[in-house]
């Protein structure tokens, strides 16, 4: 559940899901490298760097996979959400919502068998690419209320209370307090005369 004016972080299944990606990417470069060597007359000699490099690769996903995690924020308020994120580089972004355009949700089969989804945010200017968004929110277990209390803030409604447990003001409200305000002071100014 996400709460306003609080760090939230993805679900906990998103570490295996890290895990399993990384380790797939390393599987992947691994294969490519033994074909390579196949090609080679000293390919018994290169098997087996290839194997200590491959051991070495498990071992840095192993243990990048929950740094990662551990790194990861996100903080939802009133006007803006914010996010940090990055184990060697680190990286932080603020995106208000008067410059969200679309909120995608994103599946693919391995997030799908983890019971994951990456929320894709869009920005008003955030570039020519469809491929890449402003932020992504990763590894979230149930977007559609996230993505719903999000998109409430766009349009400018008052968010339900189910979604975040918390409550707004809404904006009608504020508009007619200042109306109120405005009109009083424009009689006060009238006696005056």
């Amino acid at each position: 559940m996400v709460t306003l004016n609080e760090d939230f972080k993805p679900d906990g299944k998103y570490t295996g899901y890290l895990l399993l990606a990384t380790l797939a990417l390393i599987v992947v470069i691994w294969a490519a490298c033994c074909a390579w060597m196949f090609v080679d007359s000293i390919f018994t000699i290169l098997i087996v760097i290839g194997l200590a490099v491959l051991g070495v690769c498990v071992v840095f996903a192993c243990i990048w996979a929950p740094l990662y995690y551990k790194s990861v924020f996100y903080h939802l308020n009133d006007t803006e959400m914010t996010w940090k994120r990055g184990v060697f580089f680190r990286k932080t972004g603020i995106v208000p919502y008067n410059r969200i355009t679309n909120v995608d949700i994103v599946q693919g089969p391995v997030m799908r068998l983890f019971g994951i989804s990456h929320l894709k945010i869009e920005t008003a200017g955030g570039g020519a690419s469809k491929s890449s968004a402003e932020i992504q929110l990763e590894g979230i277990s149930d977007p559609e209320p996230l993505r719903q209390l999000i998109m409430d803030f766009v349009r400018g409604q008052k968010p339900a209370a189910a979604a975040t447990g918390t409550e707004y003001k809404s904006q009608n409200a504020d508009l007619q307090a200042l109306l109120e305000e405005v009109t009083a002071i424009r009689r006060l100014l009238e006696e005056r005369k």
